[in-house]
């Protein structure tokens, strides 16, 4: 099985506010469904309640959360991302959905990154990705993307792969 994680992030590191998105690119939507439809996506129980729809489509969805009484239509229910991962060791690949809890501790274990840059720097955000030793992995794909008038932002998606020693 491949872990990977899967997240837009701006210049510092910034993933999210106030339990949202920093901004709404189409394009970083429409990529998200495209790389993660007919996969597992793992998920924190406050990203699961930022999803606008609640279960993502075409997706297995499993939420973590410490309230084992705790239960999302759709969804599988787990107290830790060990436990997540352990559900879906048969599968191809699994992506890690976030916050910025579940990326901490999936980071170490992670085997590809799918990151999308937004060329922004964003006042007010209240989570962020963990710094990323770039050393650790090689740069697998990139392509970069001009602000438009549906993507207000200029932004990269770029794929790593994590160096295996």
């Amino acid at each position: 099985m491949i872990l990977s994680i899967i997240v837009a992030a701006d210049e510092n590191n910034a993933i999210g506010k106030d339990n949202d998105l920093l901004c709404h690119l189409p394009n970083d939507l429409k990529y998200f469904k495209r790389v993660t439809e007919g996969h597992t996506v793992i998920m924190g129980r406050k990203t699961f309640e930022s999803l606008p729809k609640g279960a993502l489509p075409n997706r297995r969805n499993i939420v973590i959360t410490r309230d084992r009484d705790l239960k999302f239509d759709r969804c599988e229910m787990v107290s830790s991302l060990e436990e997540a991962i352990a559900l879906c060791m048969h599968e191809d690949e699994v992506f890690v959905i976030g916050g910025g809890s579940v990326y901490s501790q999936a980071l170490g274990l992670a085997d590809r990154l799918y990151l999308t840059k937004i060329h922004h720097k964003f006042n007010g955000a209240d989570v962020f990705l963990p710094s990323i030793d770039i050393s650790e992995w090689s740069l697998a794909h990139h392509e970069t993307y001009l602000a438009d008038e549906k993507n207000q932002y200029a932004h990269s998606f770029e794929v790593y792969d994590k160096i295996k020693c």
